[in-house]
């Protein structure tokens, strides 16, 4: 435990240094805010964390109804099911994310208002707490591939840097949505937005591969392709990654997550007056 006798002294001209060292002294309150945000997400509901199943699970059935039985659009030579649920499993992790993080200043008003400690703890614990529900969502995607007998390739040993692309592309959204969300509140609006348009526009219910070859590099654009067909490589063994596309949305998560941080900072020592 840190001792509460300690004295923190904000010391003029070592601002960006004494930053990422007052992160890791505050690192108890990082866990205190995700440990609580986890507990109050299921607080009073009847069946709890089985909600982070539910919902992933019925958006699974019903696209692979509407895409594959109906589109009766190509599967890779995978189950259907297992294909569109390697798509859901990044793709609920960062709606969760970016629609939790988006939000998180303004749910903490009262604690920002109050006390000095780095802000960027509390977005990024809004976005641990969705990886906690990404993590339980993969119990579907074990149980798909008993159900369909299917076996990973080596490459599943690969799925942790997907994961942390993914989780870099949720900071990097996330931060900047924050931030503007303390300035302008009409942002509380545009997010639902975002993650329903942003829905259609991603690989979540289809193959990337059935979108013409010339137009692949335009569609790697949204950065979530590169996202989603990473994690259908990696656990689908699926060979169509498309490259040139691939390099595109992961150069843009980055630049994505230093913009993001670089714009969050730039306006952080605003949050305690304008919130």
């Amino acid at each position: 435990m840190r001792d509460p006798s300690a004295e923190l002294v904000i010391a003029a001209g070592r601002t960006q240094r004494q930053y990422w060292q007052d992160l890791w002294r505050y690192r108890e309150l990082f866990y205190f805010l995700a440990w609580r945000d986890i507990l109050v997400r299921y607080k009073q509901t009847a069946i709890g964390i089985i909600w982070a199943l539910i919902r992933p699970f019925l958006t699974m059935v019903v696209f692979t109804v509407v895409f594959g039985k109906i589109a009766q659009l190509p599967s890779d030579g995978v189950p259907y099911p297992i294909l569109v649920f390697a798509g859901m499993l990044p793709w609920q992790f960062f709606a969760n994310a970016l629609a939790e993080c988006s939000n998180s200043l303004i749910s903490n008003a009262n604690l920002i208002s109050k006390v000095y400690f780095p802000r960027l703890v509390v977005p990024t614990s809004a976005v641990i707490v969705s990886l906690v529900d990404f993590f339980i969502s993969g119990i579907i995607l074990l149980g798909l591939m008993v159900v369909y007998d299917f076996v990973p390739s080596w490459r599943i040993i690969t799925l942790p840097f997907f994961i942390a692309i993914a989780f870099a592309a949720a900071m990097g959204a996330g931060l900047l949505l924050a931030t503007l969300n303390v300035k302008y509140r009409d942002f509380r609006y545009v997010v639902p937005f975002i993650l329903q348009f942003g829905l259609y526009i991603s690989p979540v219910g289809f193959s990337s591969s059935v979108v013409p070859e010339q137009w692949r590099w335009l569609y790697s654009l949204n950065p979530m392709v590169g996202v989603i067909d990473g994690f259908r490589w990696a656990i689908l063994g699926d060979s169509s990654l498309y490259l040139p596309g691939f390099s595109l949305s992961v150069g843009l998560v980055l630049f994505l997550l230093w913009y993001g941080i670089r714009y969050f900072r730039a306006y952080e020592r605003t949050f305690a007056d304008v919130i």
